[in-house]
């Protein structure tokens, strides 16, 4: 699959998780967005409960400037603030990372605020160029493989 949107913004690479952690975090930067949380759900799940899951990292991204303007607009948005974008290993296919964020705009829906909405629609855009950056380039590189246009 490659990039694909609907509740989610999404794509599925075939990279080392590592890699696609690397990738994003530099999609991200390109558009503008700070990782300034990160969750290892993995490593959490085996600490506090002794069992072991697929790789799991919960990125938290923001905009500043977007944020701002949003906070700007309804105080209560940080309720909704940072932009997680989950990368996890596709527990189906350990081959293949998925990488996905919520769609800001749905979120934003909630609020019923329209000075929100068109904020919103810029976050939208800036995610979906991010996820969609880290798309294959090629269906498939000399040696077989989808080649993620990040990193190579």
């Amino acid at each position: 699959k490659e990039f694909s949107v609907g509740v989610a913004l999404s794509t599925y690479l075939a990279t080392r998780f590592e890699d696609a952690v690397a990738c994003t975090r530099k999609a991200l930067a390109q558009q503008g967005f700070g990782v300034i949380t990160e969750i290892n759900i993995k490593a959490s799940l085996k600490a506090k409960l002794g069992v072991d899951i697929e790789d799991y990292l919960i990125l938290g991204a923001c905009n500043p400037a977007l944020a701002y303007r949003a906070i700007g607009v309804d105080r209560e948005i940080g309720l909704l603030l940072p932009c997680n974008v989950l990368v996890r290993t596709d527990p189906n296919d350990p081959g293949t990372v998925i990488v996905e964020a919520m769609d800001p705009g749905i979120l934003v829906e909630v609020t019923r605020e329209p000075a929100l909405m068109a904020i919103a629609d810029e976050v939208t855009a800036k995610l979906s160029a991010a996820i969609a950056s880290l798309a294959p380039r090629n269906p498939l590189n000399e040696i077989g493989e989808f080649a993620p246009r990040c990193g190579r």
